[in-house]
């Protein structure tokens, strides 16, 4: 029998989202690494997977593996073959090394991906990530979708008077294949960022373009379809339906508990923990959830 864990605001964790690394292969201009800086311990496989038990035991239903780069871990098709029955897995991932372990990863179980990728422009994308990789990621993307590993979300991070442009281009991009959706993301700016750029104008553009304007469940968050093109836009900052609607908890490359994604000063060590101990850090974590905007 599962246990759902609720926070003191009554909402329900169903969604774990695993750092796996903070390693990456790219240098992008606007990375956060969600709070973590400089880690000096990575989890082993062994750690993963017993959080993704106790995961299962409170009646988490997926799990989203992220980093740094997680595909640069070399047990990484161990780990998703870990992932207990019941349990749905996804990963984020550049896409630089997707194209050669797309098919191993979906063998393992893995059920979807997500592809950050900000730019379609090789001169852009260089600026953005220090990197000469695009050819790469879009060859990713295609193996993706060849062993499906679908629905694909393309994670475009919107970068004021550098990628913002290019909107249109990536409606282009996935109109008309289903098994890609642009995912619009505000910036995450963890300090000040010249960069970031304001989505109410594009929002709203894309609103009064839409036959169809659907609210999904988690998040709150809405989905636009115009054209044969599928669209969400995140944006976590200052937004009260974000914080009110957050149903994840996330674990750090470095073996902690983190309850909310803007905080850094809240998290709970596993490293070390038998199984029993982290059920009741998980409780603990749970419990100290609240919504940083409301």
């Amino acid at each position: 029998m599962t246990t759902t864990l609720k926070d003191p605001f009554g909402r329900p964790v169903g969604n774990l989202r695993i750092s796996l690394t903070q390693q990456c292969n790219l240098s992008c201009m606007y990375c956060h690494a969600e709070g973590e800086r400089t880690p000096e311990y990575q989890m082993t496989a062994d750690e993963v997977i017993v959080v993704m038990k106790v995961a299962a035991k409170f009646g988490i239903r997926s799990v989203k593996f992220t980093g740094g780069e997680p595909l640069l871990r070399a047990d990484l098709v161990h780990i998703v073959k870990s992932v207990p029955a019941g349990m749905e897995a996804s990963l984020t991932t550049n896409g630089t090394l997707l194209a050669d372990l797309a098919g191993e990863l979906k063998c393992a179980g893995l059920r979807r991906v997500n592809v950050s990728i900000d730019s379609l422009n090789p001169a852009t994308y260089k600026k953005i990530t220090g990197s000469d990789r695009l050819d790469g990621v879009l060859e990713g993307i295609r193996a993706a979708i060849d062993v499906g590993l679908t629905p694909i979300k393309l994670n475009m991070v919107v970068l004021a008077g550098i990628n913002d442009t290019e909107i249109d281009d990536f409606l282009a991009f996935v109109r008309g294949n289903r098994n890609l959706v642009l995912q619009l993301i505000e910036l995450m700016h963890f300090h000040d960022c010249s960069y970031h750029g304001d989505l109410n104008k594009v929002e709203d553009a894309l609103a009064s373009r839409s036959r169809q304007i659907i609210t999904r469940r988690m998040h709150h968050r809405k989905k636009y379809c115009l054209d044969g093109a599928e669209v969400e836009v995140v944006r976590p900052l200052h937004n009260t339906e974000f914080c009110a609607f957050c149903n994840r908890l996330r674990l750090t490359s470095d073996g902690k508990l983190k309850p909310c994604l803007l905080r850094t000063d809240n998290h709970i060590s596993i490293r070390g923990k038998t199984q029993k101990e982290v059920e009741e850090l998980f409780r603990e974590a749970v419990a100290r959830r609240e919504p940083y905007f409301r």
